[in-house]
C-alpha cells in the first residue's frame, strides 16, 4: 500500500490523468480504476477523493453530469478544455519532480 500522505501531493494529478485517458467517469469508477491500475497499492478513499473533485470543478478543470440509473443520480466528471491542457502541465511537472527526487534519494556518484 503506498501512504496516505504519499498520495496527497499527487491525487489532482492521478484524477486529471485517469480523466484524460478515460473521458467521463464517476467517482466510484475512479476509485476502482486506480486500485486496477495500481495492483491494489492505492485505495483511493471518497472522503479524498471528493474534494478534490470539487475543487478542480470550482477552478474550471473539471465538469460535472448527472444522470439518473433507476431511482438513482450518478454524477460524472470530465476535462474541460482548460482542464485538458492543465492535465498536460500537471503530469508533465509530477514526472520531473519524480526524476529529481529520484536523484536526491539515490544520488549517482561523481
Amino acid at each position: 500500500m503506498i501512504a496516505s500522505d504519499l498520495l496527497k501531493g499527487t491525487l489532482r494529478t492521478i484524477v486529471l490523468k485517469l480523466l484524460a485517458d478515460n473521458g467521463r467517469m464517476y467517482g466510484y469508477e475512479m476509485t476502482k480504476k486506480v486500485e486496477e491500475l495500481s495492483a491494489g497499492k492505492i485505495k483511493l478513499t471518497f472522503g479524498a477523493l471528493y474534494p478534490v473533485l470539487h475543487k478542480l470543478e470550482s477552478d474550471g478543470h473539471i465538469i460535472t453530469e448527472e444522470e439518473y440509473i433507476g431511482k438513482r443520480v450518478r454524477k460524472y466528471y470530465s476535462l474541460t478544455e482548460q482542464g485538458r491542457s492543465w492535465t498536460e502541465k500537471k503530469v508533465d511537472e509530477f514526472f520531473e519532480y519524480v526524476s529529481t527526487l529520484t536523484y536526491v534519494l539515490n544520488p549517482t556518484p561523481v
